[in-house]
């Protein structure tokens, strides 16, 4: 009989019996509810195995890449090894490489990526100053092609976090990182679709990451970037995004404000608002939101209403932190 190892225990699975029903047959407590694979309560990650086609139907492209399943929906053949989403977490010590300015708030962390450490582009990590204050940063460099993780941060007034990282941290200094976790990345299997990112802010590192591993990976479909600030001075990598614009036939910048009057080439307006006018109809379209939690909330709902599904939109708020 096949084992299921979770939370450092053993249990032998009965032939035909799901994960779900083998664990609560062992009296383990974990949540479930409809137990027909419909409302993805029992969902977990299968660290050691592979899940079936049908214990991950329903679930996003972005988990099954990272081997999400539901238990109700999986009998085992074979022994696996599963945990609880976003508990694998261990931190790890590493190097700062580099520190660079983007504009006046925003500074570009590069750090050495730690041997065996895997992400995908746009995913997030959490980041620990030396009292132990740990802030979320997401990931806008490329594990196939850079040999160091990058960040964006933006320094809060305040920020015991981010206040450190501009005033303190220092080039080969170490730092405290924990893996990457979430679901707001590019998956491929649907190479034709096309893609809207709208970020605010620091919202646009994660799109960076996505942008270009979508390109890395030959993605032919549409693919419109539009990024917001509030002035000019605000938006960043204007250069670098150009580049890929003029590069890529498929590949659309829009750099975006919502006060004063920009300059040529700069829309005026809010950055979601001016995407959603610009799109129409996103039936079938993937969308990525990154930043303020109020446009990402905002622009979800519009997309939804615009025809895009719920399943292809992927939004990474940046919720302020309490401290």
């Amino acid at each position: 009989m096949p084992k299921i190892a979770f939370d450092g225990q053993k249990y032998l699975a009965e032939e035909g019996e799901s994960v779900l029903d083998c664990l609560i047959r062992h009296d383990v407590s974990v949540n479930y509810s409809c137990r027909a694979g419909v409302c993805q309560s029992c969902m977990m990650m299968m660290k050691e195995g592979t899940p079936s086609e049908a214990s991950q139907k329903g679930l996003k492209d972005a988990l099954k890449a990272q081997n999400y399943f539901l238990m109700c929906s999986y009998v085992a053949e074979e022994d696996i090894v599963i945990t609880r989403p976003g508990r694998d977490f261990q931190s790890m010590e590493t190097d700062v490489l580099a520190l660079d300015r983007l504009n006046a708030d925003v500074l570009r962390v590069r750090l050495a990526r730690p041997e065996n450490y895997s992400y995908f582009p746009g995913q997030f990590l959490n980041l620990q100053n030396p009292d132990g204050v740990e802030r979320s940063y997401s990931l806008a460099s490329l594990p196939d092609d850079d040999d160091f993780l990058e960040l964006h941060v933006r320094h809060i007034s305040g920020g015991k976090v981010s206040g450190w990282i501009h005033s303190v941290l220092k080039v080969t200094n170490r730092v405290s990182i924990s893996p990457a976790t979430g679901d707001c990345f590019y998956t491929p299997g649907q190479p034709g679709q096309n893609l809207l990112l709208i970020g605010t802010g620091t919202g646009l590192a994660p799109l960076y990451g996505i942008l270009r591993d979508a390109l890395r990976q030959d993605h032919p479909g549409e693919i419109h970037l539009y990024h917001g600030s509030s002035t000019t001075e605000g938006l960043y990598l204007i250069d670098e995004l150009k580049a890929l614009d003029i590069a890529h036939s498929n590949v659309h910048y829009h750099p975006c404000v919502s006060q004063g009057d920009p300059p040529q080439g700069v829309t005026a307006g809010r950055a979601d608002q001016k995407a959603l006018e610009e799109t129409g109809k996103l039936g079938g379209w993937r969308i990525y939101l990154c930043g303020r939690e109020d446009m990402v909330k905002s622009a979800r709902q519009k997309a939804f209403l615009a025809g895009a599904s719920l399943k292809d939109i992927y939004a990474d708020p940046f919720v302020p932190a309490v401290d």
